[in-house]
């Protein structure tokens, strides 16, 4: 009985270092790769869903439950319990990242998810707008003196005239306006800072919007030029609510409404237009060419509909 004691005893002591070591690994996240706090969160649950899998034992290191085989098994159990591929891989990222923290603090002599095959993804190819369906939104009746309608209309023309990420629009400050060059500067992934080129008409409208937004609130909380109703900064689902509440009723927006696809919006319609890949990888702040080249895709289906639209040989079977 007192072995047994003895035994749950250190089991829990060895769990409750585990999670310190995880919450300790989140920090460095949150405060030295500064990841958002929903970042972290995906991160920490992985974790978790690895550790709840493999039950380290009370007396086992680091070295023994982070192994090639229990991470492979992992791999595997999740696979065929239905998880996707893809989701798959954010968790090894995560337990890699995890791996890599805890071989610099020496408690790791490798890391041994480098070993691992990863399960290969379907290729998916964005979804995006197409210009009828933007023009329609344009075209939409507002009350033009609602300064919630205002900035409802301006936070859709924003993510889709630049292309920008959710987690950049609601940081936007209006120090990141120049009206002079007519730029946004926003602060992206890895706290990259990037300049994107805005057109004159948003550059027109945008400082318009400016100028009724401080007439109406006066001092803005934090300098950010997106609020909600009550006047506080806007956080990322307001802005989830916000977009699929105005692409809403109007025809050519019948699929999925959000920021991302205002994005994927952006980028395609860049493209079809005779932009090219490195502008537009810069524009978004994508870190490789790779990340841009989805959009090739989108290219190629515009260009085949024209094809078998236009070409004589395409029409009623050839």
């Amino acid at each position: 009985m007192v072995l047994c004691n003895l035994r749950s005893t250190v089991f829990f002591v060895k769990l409750v270092a585990e999670m310190r070591s995880i919450e300790l690994f989140i920090d460095h996240l949150l405060l030295q790769r500064r990841y958002s706090q929903r970042t972290a969160g995906i991160y920490r649950e992985s974790i978790r869903d690895y550790f709840d899998y493999t039950a380290p034992g009370p007396n086992e290191s680091a070295e023994e439950y982070l192994n090639v085989s229990r991470i492979r098994s992992f791999v595997a159990e999740s696979l065929k319990s239905g998880i996707a591929p893809r989701t798959v891989n954010l968790k090894l990222s995560a337990l890699s990242s995890y791996c890599n923290f805890l071989y610099k603090r020496g408690e790791l002599k490798t890391n041994p998810v480098k070993k691992i095959r990863r399960p290969k993804e379907p290729k998916k190819i964005p979804g995006f707008y197409t210009t009828s369906a933007m023009d329609s939104f344009f075209k939409k009746e507002r009350e033009e003196d609602d300064i919630f309608e205002l900035r409802d209309k301006m936070l859709v023309y924003v993510l889709y005239a630049t292309g920008m990420r959710r987690a950049e629009i609601v940081n936007l400050t209006q120090q990141g306006w120049d009206s002079t060059r007519l730029i946004f500067r926003v602060l992206g992934k890895g706290d990259k800072v990037r300049e994107i080129p805005v057109p004159e008409p948003l550059a027109r409208d945008f400082s318009q919007y400016l100028v009724k937004l401080k007439e109406f609130y006066g001092e803005l909380p934090q300098n950010r030029v997106f609020l909600t109703d009550n006047g506080q900064p806007m956080y990322l689902s307001f802005v989830n609510k916000v977009v699929r509440r105005e692409l809403s009723g109007i025809e050519g927006f019948s699929g999925k409404k959000s920021p991302h696809m205002l994005r994927h919006t952006f980028a395609t319609h860049l493209l079809n237009n005779g932009a090219d890949l490195n502008s537009i990888k810069e524009v978004l702040g994508h870190s490789s060419l790779a990340a841009t080249q989805i959009y090739t895709h989108n290219s190629f289906e515009q260009l085949r509909k024209v094809f078998l639209t236009a070409h004589p040989r395409a029409k009623k079977g050839g």
